[in-house]
């Protein structure tokens, strides 16, 4: 698939006719004759050809006057996967604008974030997407509104500003013209058996993603590399603590058979749509991964692996800044000892949590918070003391910046750049904390063991010479070279 996917007509209307689901989140379809728009897999009777017109994004339906279907509900389709398979300056924006920084920090705080005048952003989202960043943040606003209509008791006017709109009265209109009904009856048309297990403070949701997905690599690495005291495995699933722009939270996420189930407590709700946007970067929910394994099959080395697992996703994480100090903690030692290396410093200079449900502790610690430890306490070689030091200071004072606005390329020149930083750990950032789709480990010697088993070259030159084949989803291959082996990242925990 191609970046505008809903200016090809015939295609779409192909797709709405067939209900195909892979393409929700690609584009979506609006109805002349109802004024209603829809995801592609909608189960109504489809509409004539002639009375359909085809969007980017559900801002760009609302713009058009359009509300959402009832039946399908659009502004519950995954993300498009365009936004986390590139880095310019449009896919950087909507990481941003899913990532709350529109209505924390305005659209001149996004064009900051992006280094384009906001003239610039908007010109460019309004091209591509449809929408400009008011708007799309606007709607993402109207899908908060919903979930918190639906899924909490809290009386409209404290929902309405955790949404994050700046009045009662542009809540109500928002929500009325979005959905075609006031928030009290989007309320009203909730199951009362649904009400009565509500929980204050706590959100049980569920996050979609394209079929198929294969959960083991997915849970099981973020599990077999849990920082004990900020994640674990229990009943059945994923938990961590998440440090976000208003407070903190608490997230358990279970792999389903059609969705996952995301059951958050945050200590402000104002919080939700950012912790849904890391959550769901963190599992990698909005790939299109149809698209990846049709491509990886087309080499008959890899087709094997991809036709007894199909669905690999990429395990991300919710906070970059952490992900790069583990990362330096785990060069050259054992994901055991890593996993010690972090505990450690988590109880010296993580933030305390509670956690009535389970065992997390902590917060992982802010690289203020490690920039201001005296090094010599660090159990570590001097050389990695130094690499560990640099990083937090750097990420501390703003030297080195890592969100879902870097720019890939760049970032990876300045990772490489600092004492310590090979490939391997530049790459390894730019896979899962970065979330680029086509980074690739050709040094890491899980990869080479599993290329000299398969017949692939072995050598880090020569095998990198052969991984051109699978771009632009390296970072997918690599998930189906480790799955070879017998490492517990490779299953699901039981």
């Amino acid at each position: 698939m191609q970046n505008g996917m809903h200016t090809d007509r015939e295609r779409c209307v192909r797709a709405v006719q067939s209900k195909d689901a892979r393409f929700d989140g690609w584009f979506f379809t609006a109805v002349l004759t109802t004024r209603i728009y829809c995801r592609a897999s909608c189960p109504v009777v489809p509409p004539k050809p002639e009375n359909m017109v085809f969007h980017p994004s559900a801002a760009a339906c609302q713009q058009a006057g359009f509300r959402a279907c009832k039946r399908c509900r659009p502004d519950t389709s995954p993300g498009s996967p365009e936004w986390n398979q590139r880095a310019d300056l449009v896919a950087r924006a909507m990481r941003l604008i899913a990532d709350g920084v529109v209505d924390r920090d305005g659209v001149p705080g996004l064009a900051a974030r992006l280094g384009y005048s906001t003239r610039q952003v908007e010109r460019q989202l309004l091209a591509e997407v449809g929408a400009g960043p008011l708007a799309l943040a606007r709607a993402q606003r109207a899908q908060t509104a919903r979930l918190l209509i639906e899924t909490t008791p809290l009386p409209m006017a404290e929902l309405a500003f955790a949404a994050g709109f700046s009045s009662i009265r542009t809540f109500n209109d928002t929500v009325r013209e979005v959905y075609a009904l006031s928030p009290t009856e989007l309320r009203g048309r909730r199951p009362k058996k649904a009400t009565a297990a509500l929980t204050p403070g706590v959100l049980t949701l569920r996050l979609p993603f394209r079929a198929p997905l294969n959960p083991d690599n997915l849970f099981g690495h973020l599990v077999a590399t849990a920082v004990p005291g900020v994640e674990e495995w229990r009943d059945g699933a994923y938990r961590r603590t998440l440090r976000l722009p208003y407070g903190h939270g608490i997230v358990a996420l279970a792999p389903k058979s059609d969705h996952i189930a995301c059951r958050l407590t945050l200590s402000d709700l104002r919080d939700l749509t950012v912790a849904i946007s890391r959550c769901r970067r963190m599992l990698d929910l909005d790939a299109d991964p149809v698209a990846v394994d049709d491509q990886l099959r087309t080499d008959p080395l890899l087709a094997p692996l991809v036709d007894k697992a199909p669905g690999r996703r990429v395990p991300r994480t919710v906070d970059e800044a952490e992900f790069a100090v583990r990362a330096v903690l785990g060069q050259q030692v054992s994901t055991a000892a890593a996993r010690t290396h972090a505990a450690r410093l988590v109880v010296a200079h993580g933030d305390p949590v509670d956690d009535p449900e389970g065992g997390l502790t902590h917060l992982f610690p802010t690289p203020e918070a490690l920039a201001a430890l005296v090094p010599e306490s660090l159990a570590m070689p001097r050389t990695r003391r130094t690499t560990f030091t640099t990083l937090v200071r750097q990420l501390a004072d703003g030297t080195l910046q890592l969100g879902p606005d870097s720019d890939w390329p760049e970032t990876r020149a300045a990772l490489l750049s600092l004492p310590g930083f090979g490939p391997w750990t530049a790459d390894v950032i730019a896979m899962r904390a970065l979330g680029d789709p086509d980074a690739f480990l050709a040094t890491d010697l899980g990869i080479r063991r599993a290329a000299q088993e398969l017949g692939l070259p072995s050598t880090p030159a020569a095998l990198m010479a052969r991984a051109t084949a699978w771009r632009p989803w390296r970072a997918y291959a690599t998930q189906y070279l480790w799955a070879t082996d017998s490492h517990p990242i490779n299953f699901l925990p039981v």
